[in-house]
Formats: structure tokens, C-alpha cells, sequence
């Protein structure tokens, strides 16, 4: 190393070790942290509006006695320990339950089905498109497309019935048919963009396993189970968190077609939450309603992030 070299080095370390080098340093990350802000601001302030002050106030609303002819007086617990008394909320608990087991076990079932057909047959960018397409009209949409077509006097599907000798179903007009119609709808219309989630979740695997795993004699079988689904853990949490939160927010689709009937066989919590607080006007236990929800949702998450180790891969 010349000398030259030995001293431009060391005039680039004083350099870099001056005050002025330093302040201009410093002076750069507060621009860049400015302009950071400046993009970031749009979203921060829609959070702030329609989400974070919406929540605090929600919370300080669940231990009050409120309705919009009054101000809120304060309560304290009496809201939450209403509702463990409360016949009603247990209802709603059961029946939301049933259509998340529904829901998740045939969602999930199906669309990792749906991408291994994908993924090994059907490797068309159109087909992709066909299956996501239910998931890109609105919920409401939806319901009333199915509300229509199950029918029991007009709809398709029960002129179908009819015609193969089967007789005629009240899908959403029966106790025991409400909420499986229900959770069809909702499958049906949410199974095409869970199987690409689960689809970007194949592509990450790398070929090089179902290779050697080939040359070792494994079935199709025995590499599913001990390649593919070991390395889709991630991704399967990701749905299976997204699904259980989504699940167990149902209301469009209730409200639209059974509004809680027959009997509140499809009283869902959140519809029980809407009839509480805008239809009785019963602010206060509505927001506790809410409070409770949100509990249980973070609840659930984090059992399912820790048991199931999503921050884990097996691609290590």
C-alpha cells in the first residue's frame, strides 16, 4: 500500500469524523425521515381517524350507559358483567362458533386443493383469474345473488331439487340449514383468493426436494405429507389467522339474508353487537359486546402464532 493511499485514507477518516461531516450527516437523516413522514402521513391519519380514536372511544363507551338521545353515564363493570349473565350472548358465542368450524374447515380444505390442482395441472393465468373473480364482488353482492338462487319458491337450486325428486330446502329459512347455507356462501366466495395465498405458498418451495424425494421412491402421498405441508406451515397460519379473524366478524352476509333467524339459529356476535347498539340503542353494552370480541380475536391469533410457530420456517 503506497503512501498516497496510507494519507487519502486518513484525511477521509477525519473527514468523516468532523463536526461539519457529522451535522451534515444528521441533516440528511432528518430530510429523509421528513420525507418518510410526508408519505407515510396519508395512511397514519386514516388509522388514527377511523380506527385508533374510534377503538379508545369504543372502550371508554363500554363502561358507560349510553344512547344518542343522552351522554354517557359512567357504569364501570356493570356492562361486562351483564353480559356473562346474559342467555343471548352465549347464543350468538355458539352459533358464530358453529360457522367458524364450518367455515374454516371446508374454506382451508378446499382451496389447498384448489392450489395443488394449480400448482401440478392447471398452471393457467386465466383459470387463476376465473378462481378469484367471486372474491372481487362485494359480500352484500354475493348474499343476495345466493339469497335469490336458494329460494325456496323461486330459486334455481330448489327447481333443480325438485326436478331430480328431492324436495324443496328452506336453506336459510330452517333452523338447521341457516348457518351451513350461510358459511356456502361465504366458501364459495373466499375459496379462490385463499388458494393463491396458498398457491404463492407452493411456489416457494423449492423443486429441488420433490426431485430428490423422487429419486428416493416417495409416493405423492408421502411427499405431500412430508415435504409440502411442513413447508406451507407459514402460509397456512397466515390463512388460517386472516380466516378465523374474517370468521368470526361475519355480519353482511346475515344480515342480508336470515337477519339473525329463524329463532337465532344465525344470530351471529356481530349482528347481536349490531342489534344491541343501533337497534336498541344500547351503546354502552354494544361497545362491551365489541370489547369482548376483540379479546377473544387477540386471543385466538396469539394461540395460533405460538403453537403453530409461524415465525418458524422448515426452508432453513
Amino acid at each position: 500500500m503506497t503512501t498516497t493511499t496510507v494519507g487519502a485514507r486518513k484525511t477521509a477518516r477525519r473527514s468523516a469524523d468532523s463536526p461539519d461531516h457529522q451535522r451534515g450527516v444528521r441533516h440528511r437523516g432528518r430530510g429523509d425521515l421528513r420525507v418518510a413522514l410526508l408519505f407515510v402521513a396519508p395512511a397514519l391519519l386514516g388509522f388514527v381517524l377511523f380506527y385508533l380514536v374510534p377503538t379508545i372511544r369504543g372502550i371508554y363507551l363500554s363502561f358507560t350507559d349510553y344512547s344518542i338521545l343522552g351522554n354517557p353515564i359512567w357504569v364501570g363493570v356493570k356492562n361486562y358483567a351483564k353480559i356473562f349473565q346474559d342467555k343471548l350472548f352465549w347464543n350468538a358465542m355458539g352459533v358464530t362458533l358453529e360457522y367458524v368450524i364450518l367455515n374454516i374447515g371446508f374454506q382451508t380444505v378446499i382451496a389447498l386443493g384448489l392450489a395443488l390442482l394449480m400448482y401440478h395441472v392447471a398452471k393457467s393465468t386465466l383459470i387463476r383469474g376465473v378462481l378469484l373473480l367471486p372474491y372481487l364482488v362485494a359480500n352484500v353482492i354475493v348474499a343476495l345473488l345466493w339469497f335469490w338462487m336458494l329460494d325456496y319458491q323461486i330459486g334455481i337450486v330448489n327447481q333443480v331439487l325438485q326436478w331430480m325428486g328431492i324436495p324443496r330446502i328452506a336453506f336459510f329459512g330452517n333452523e338447521f340449514w341457516a348457518i351451513p347455507t350461510v358459511a356456502f356462501v361465504n366458501v364459495w366466495r373466499h375459496m379462490g383468493y385463499t388458494a393463491l395465498l396458498i398457491f404463492a405458498g407452493l411456489q416457494a418451495i423449492p423443486s429441488q426436494l420433490y426431485e430428490v424425494a423422487n429419486l428416493d421412491g416417495a409416493s405423492k402421498w408421502q411427499t405431500f405429507w412430508r415435504i409440502t405441508m411442513p413447508l406451507l406451515r407459514p402460509v397456512l397460519l397466515l390463512v388460517m389467522v386472516v380466516t378465523i379473524t374474517g370468521s368470526f366478524q361475519i355480519f353482511d352476509t346475515v344480515a342480508v339474508t336470515t337477519q339473525g333467524g329463524p329463532v337465532n339459529a344465525s344470530r351471529v356476535i356481530q349482528y347481536y353487537i349490531y342489534q344491541r347498539a343501533f337497534s336498541q340503542q344500547d351503546f354502552g353494552y354494544g361497545s362491551a359486546l365489541s370489547v369482548i370480541l376483540f379479546v377473544i380475536l387477540a386471543i385466538v391469533a396469539f394461540l395460533q402464532m405460538k403453537f403453530l410457530r409461524g415465525n418458524e420456517s422448515d426452508l432453513d
